[in-house]
C-alpha cells in the first residue's frame, strides 16, 4: 500500500479522533459556532489543515515514503518546506486546528485540549521521537537539530 494511501487512512483515524471526535465529546450539546471573533478561529483551522498536508502528505509520505505514524515513520529524513522552518510542524498543525476550534466555539474546554496536546507532542518529541531519529539517521539528524529549530522559528536579521 502506498505512503499516500497510509498516510490518508492514519489522517482519518488519528488526526480525524483528535481534531473532530475529541472536540465534539468536550462541547455540550447543541453548541454553534460564535460568529463574533469566529473568523480568526477559521482561519488557523485553514491554516492547521494546509500546513497538516504540507508535512504529512508532501513531506512524509511523498518526499520521505512514510507517514505521521511513528510505527511506519519515513524512510528519508525529510528536512523541506515546513520542516525547514521547525522541526516539528505536524504538531503545530493540529494545535492550530485545536486553538482554531476553541476559537470558533469560544470554548476554554477545547483551548485545554490543545494545551494538554501540545505538553503531550513535547513529551513525545523529546521521549521517543528525537532519540529514534538519532538511532535512525544519526550525524544527518545531528546536522538538521543544530540548523532548525524544535519549536519556534529563529528570527535572522541580515
Amino acid at each position: 500500500m502506498s505512503p499516500v494511501i497510509r498516510t490518508v487512512i492514519f489522517t482519518v483515524v488519528v488526526v480525524g479522533f483528535r481534531t473532530l471526535a475529541v472536540p465534539y465529546w468536550l462541547l455540550p450539546r447543541g453548541t454553534r459556532p460564535v460568529r463574533r471573533a469566529s473568523a480568526s478561529g477559521w482561519l488557523l483551522i485553514a491554516a492547521g489543515i494546509a500546513l497538516y498536508f504540507a508535512c504529512a502528505f508532501w513531506g512524509f509520505a511523498l518526499r520521505g515514503r512514510g507517514t505521521p505514524l511513528p510505527l511506519d515513520p519515513p524512510k528519508k529524513l525529510v528536512v523541506e518546506g515546513p520542516y525547514g522552518v521547525v522541526r516539528n510542524p505536524l504538531y503545530w498543525s493540529v494545535a492550530l486546528v485545536l486553538l482554531g476550534e476553541a476559537a470558533v466555539f469560544h470554548s476554554v474546554a477545547l483551548a485545554d485540549c490543545a494545551i494538554v496536546y501540545f505538553v503531550v507532542a513535547s513529551l513525545i518529541v523529546l521521549v521517543f521521537e528525537e532519540p529514534e531519529l538519532r538511532r535512525t539517521f544519526g550525524a544527518e539528524y545531528e546536522e538538521y537539530c543544530r540548523r532548525v529549530p524544535r519549536w519556534l522559528p529563529r528570527l535572522r536579521t541580515k
